[in-house]
């Protein structure tokens, strides 16, 4: 990928086609990348993959794509601030696997660090595990549980510099740092974007290295539940 990271919102779509696995960031909304989702709203593209923390509202975030009949296929820890969402998963019309949220995060993490999977307890993941996916340490019964990967992810920060090193506001820290880095391509929507070295080290959370292209958000486009 070339050290030339900084792009248009139109080329997005130069990263993602119909039946793409993507992330994206944000927690019902807060930290999700409102500039990218706006061009996968308008675009051609369908039948996607969507590894969130969430599915948004109708109106906010994912729920968007949601609910434009973008999305084929869930990985995501709940669905019901969207009842759009709930309607076609009883439909079946949307595919939907629900993954506790610490798993979930440590599943992104797994993925981004080049982990086999994650051991986790017995509990509501067992209704997702096979009883060969099953590992005895100890006496103690743990499920395999595997990492998780996308061919994009897309992921929200407040500054970036050039080359890519990202710094995040309050909340909008929740699923991106870990998603940054469990994506085949990376690509970042900041709030500002300045020049590469300018930033204070001890601020950076997401190296550049896992970044590889940065657009500039026009900004949330969409009314929040509590305004």
């Amino acid at each position: 990928m070339s050290l030339q990271k900084v792009r248009s919102k139109e080329n997005i779509l130069d990263y993602v086609r119909s039946s793409s696995t993507i992330m994206i960031g944000g927690f019902g909304g807060v930290g999700s990348p409102p500039t990218a989702i706006d061009v996968l709203l308008h675009s051609d593209i369908n039948s996607l993959t969507i590894i969130s923390n969430d599915a948004g509202f109708p109106d906010i975030g994912i729920g968007r794509l949601v609910c434009k009949d973008k999305v084929a296929k869930m990985i995501t820890t709940h669905i019901g601030s969207n009842p759009v969402a709930g309607r076609l998963m009883n439909e079946n019309k949307l595919e939907i696997e629900f993954v506790p949220q610490g798993t979930f995060a440590e599943r992104i993490r797994a993925g981004g660090v080049g982990l086999g999977g994650i051991l986790v307890d017995s509990g509501l993941q067992s209704y997702n595990s096979s009883r060969e996916n099953t590992v005895k340490i100890d006496n103690k019964r743990f499920y395999l549980e595997k990492p998780l990967t996308a061919d994009v992810s897309f992921i929200f920060a407040k500054k970036a510099d050039t080359y890519g090193n990202l710094i995040y506001d309050k909340t909008a820290r929740n699923m991106n740092p870990l998603m940054a880095m469990a994506g085949e391509v990376t690509i970042a929507e900041v709030e500002e974007i300045v020049p590469a070295g300018s930033l204070d080290p001890e601020l950076i959370v997401t190296p550049g290295v896992f970044v590889d292209v940065i657009v500039e958000s026009e900004g949330v486009n969409w009314k929040w539940v509590w305004e």
